[in-house]
């Protein structure tokens, strides 16, 4: 099932910010998708799928906005780490 997330803006935030409609909607699902991501509420895969980007690209865009492009807790990166190198 499929939901839908509506936020209300008027046209005196796109002039401000000198972007059409659709560029604002795809910043805004770029930037929840990265929040989610970098508090590890969300996979690199999920974050990518709500944002409507390809891994890659959400991984790439993330780095560039300033998130983190891992979201390794300590134990898990100990757990990665240690599998390395056997």
């Amino acid at each position: 099932m499929q939901h839908a997330l509506t936020i209300e803006y008027g046209d005196d935030l796109l002039l401000a910010l000198g972007v059409s409609p659709s560029e604002f909607a795809d910043e805004a699902r770029l930037l929840l998708a990265a929040q989610l991501y970098s508090r590890g509420r969300l996979t690199a895969g999920q974050a990518s799928r709500l944002c409507g980007r390809e891994r890659v690209d959400f991984l790439v865009e993330v780095s560039r906005l300033g998130f983190p492009a891992a979201n390794l807790r300590p134990e898990d990166a100990a757990t990665e780490l240690a599998f390395a190198r056997r």
